[in-house]
């Protein structure tokens, strides 16, 4: 019983029609799914995916209005994207990030691939990452701004900050079956972070979580800019199921259960606070329109669409 990847990673935005034009004029993403949370339905949540909205490829908006976030341990610090990993697509992306006016570092090595560093405009941590390994999923979107060859690929790896790497590390590998792979320093809110590399499915930056030991630091506030959980990819149903009985056999509290219509879904807490879902490949965000014209219109799964007008009436239009 393996994790097979990334599902999806879920932030917070402040602004969803600025955030809508970030991922998907400026990134080149396509809004997969234009919804509402499902526990909130007074807030959009807004997926940007590849073409063919592949899980493991997208990133997820909660609209919260809320202030920035405060920056420091317990918390996701950095997602990924992938890009492929010729020395083109790097040069094409800091083009367009001195064009278009994004926050960008100076390219680094880091774990030994090539990694640009970027911000959104409300800080949300980002950095593309050349993968030079063969591309198993990121379908090209024939609308993007981004040339098909130059395209973001889809998620990993992403980083997480805690002050103590040992009962995390427990979760991880005990839990829920990765493997410890390697360490190299410097990553997230310090340069000189000790940063552990663990490894699911098939491996290399698609499947990696990156843990760095940041005990001088203080516990991160929620916020605009700030990650709220991170996903990971269970391929079946039965796994599901089996996933569900694993946290209940290691007296892990969890959310039980959560159908979410477009996937099914399991929370719990890694022992440092940070918030991690189980969520099924499929149905899939074609289960409720054609695959040809995802994200562009209000879609609410059959238990909330009986209200529709209500949750209309109270968001801004996009």
């Amino acid at each position: 019983m393996q994790l097979t990847g990334f599902h999806h990673l879920t932030a917070i935005t402040a602004q969803a029609q600025r955030n809508a034009e970030f991922y998907t004029q400026t990134l080149g993403l396509r809004m997969v799914k234009k919804t509402v949370n499902q526990d909130d339905v007074s807030a959009y949540h807004l997926f940007y995916a590849d073409g063919k909205a592949t899980p493991g490829t997208d990133i997820t908006f909660f609209d919260w209005p809320m202030t920035r976030e405060r920056r420091g341990t317990h918390s996701i610090v950095r997602t990924g994207f992938r890009i492929p990993g010729d020395q083109p697509t790097l040069d094409f992306w800091i083009e367009r990030f001195k064009k278009l006016g994004v926050k960008q570092e100076r390219v680094v090595t880091r774990n030994d691939r090539p990694t640009l560093d970027f911000e959104d405009f409300e800080g949300q941590r980002l950095t593309l990452v050349a993968d030079a390994s063969p591309v198993t999923e990121g379908a090209p979107w024939d609308r993007s701004p981004v040339p098909a060859e130059r395209q973001i690929r889809g998620l990993g790896p992403i980083t997480i900050s805690v002050p103590d790497l040992k009962p995390t590390d427990r979760v991880l590998t005990e839990l829920m079956n990765l493997r410890p792979v390697r360490q190299y320093k410097g990553v997230g809110t310090g340069a000189s972070a000790d940063v552990h590399v663990y490894e699911m499915g098939k491996g290399g930056p698609a499947g990696e979580l990156h843990v760095a030991v940041e005990p001088g630091l203080p516990v991160a506030g929620q916020g605009a800019g700030g990650v709220h959980h991170v996903a990971f990819r269970v391929p079946t149903f039965e796994e599901y199921g089996q996933w569900n009985d694993r946290l209940r056999h290691y007296r892990v509290p969890s959310s039980g259960p959560v159908d979410r219509f477009y996937f099914k879904s399991l929370y719990f807490r890694e022992p440092n606070g940070i918030l991690f879902e189980l969520a099924t490949d499929g149905p899939g965000f074609a289960a409720d329109e054609p695959l040809e014209t995802l994200g562009e219109k209000l879609s609410l799964p059959p238990f909330l669409e009986g209200r529709r007008a209500e949750i209309e009436a109270g968001l801004q239009p996009l």
